[in-house]
């Protein structure tokens, strides 16, 4: 029987980005249409306020206009709007929800942590060998780690640390003092310790979102951001760990300035980078290097819609 396709949106709809992708999906079979990426910080003070600003609610509510537009022009079949961290943490999130809803037509999903978790590990590891591995998913408020083989997932933790909200607790210096950074260091430490010191040695350890393929870029020295180089790359840790640090310690201007840097990105990917290498230093890995993903929890998103 030939594999039935649907064309499908899928919208991760995190602290820092929304995105955007349109995939004709089968039981076995991706083909990706577009994918967009708006950074609208949704999660601006919310890790202090647990509240959405409206400010912050607007830029959210325009990107979804746009990406609306675009999904009727590719004459769309189902749509999932996945909400994360934020507004997990908002006392006023529906709000949201129903202008999203007048928008798109559905209501969204708030994805439980560790449903996040598991989107982000399918969608990372639907195309790579079947083998144990962890991915990594750094957002702007939380991040999530997800042992498993193939679509047999053993452990998962989501945790509230991300860029955005360590920047806002840890990092309020241009650039960060050396106080700062060392403050975050021991807080992730402290945090990541008891939740990964146990794990046995992962052998294969893959990265996803925009901290690590902003990385990945930084490392690689790319002239530009560049997905199709990014998607895959195997970067030895020491070199991650140094392309990590030294973004911790420029200032924002000097980020922005890099060729491949998105600017809503570089006001927080210090804490993005620091959470990378703490990681690094800490997971129990049996390996030396780490696979950078540009498929992620939006890529999971929309082969579950096919799975359900």
């Amino acid at each position: 029987m030939p594999d039935q396709r649907r064309r499908v949106a899928a919208i991760d709809c995190g602290t820092n980005s929304i995105r955007l992708l349109v995939s004709d999906v089968g039981a076995d079979h991706k083909v990706d249409l577009v994918r967009e990426m708006r950074i609208v910080r949704l999660g601006q003070d919310v890790d202090r306020t647990k509240h959405l600003a409206e400010e912050a609610i607007a830029r959210t509510l325009q990107a979804t206009r746009e990406y609306a537009e675009l999904i009727a022009m590719f004459g769309v079949n189902e749509v999932r709007f996945c909400a994360t961290s934020a507004v997990r943490d908002a006392d006023n999130a529906v709000e949201l929800e129903d202008a999203v809803e007048g928008i798109l037509g559905v209501r969204p999903i708030v994805l439980a942590g560790l449903d996040e978790a598991r989107a982000s590990f399918l969608g990372a590891t639907r195309d790579l060998e079947p083998v144990r591995t962890l991915v990594v998913d750094i957002g702007g408020g939380s991040t999530e780690l997800v042992v498993g083989t193939g679509d047999d997932v053993e452990w998962s933790v989501s945790l509230d640390i991300g860029s955005v909200r360590l920047t806002e607790r840890h990092l309020p210096s241009d650039p960060p003092t050396v106080a700062e950074v060392t403050a975050c260091m021991n807080h992730l430490d402290a945090v990541l310790a008891p939740v990964v010191g146990q794990l046995d040695p992962v052998g294969s350890f893959v990265g996803v979102a925009g901290t690590v393929t902003t990385v990945t870029a930084h490392s690689l020295a790319l002239p530009s951001y560049d997905s199709a180089t990014i998607h895959g790359a195997k970067l030895a840790l020491d070199d991650v760990r140094h392309a990590c640090l030294s973004l911790v310690q420029m200032s924002v201007a000097d980020r922005r300035a890099l060729p491949f840097m998105h600017p809503g990105r570089a006001d927080v990917i210090g804490g993005g980078a620091l959470i990378l290498d703490r990681l690094i230093d800490i997971v129990p890995l049996a390996t030396d290097t780490l696979v950078a993903s540009e498929h992620d929890i939006l890529d999971g998103i929309a082969w579950d819609m096919v799975r359900d």
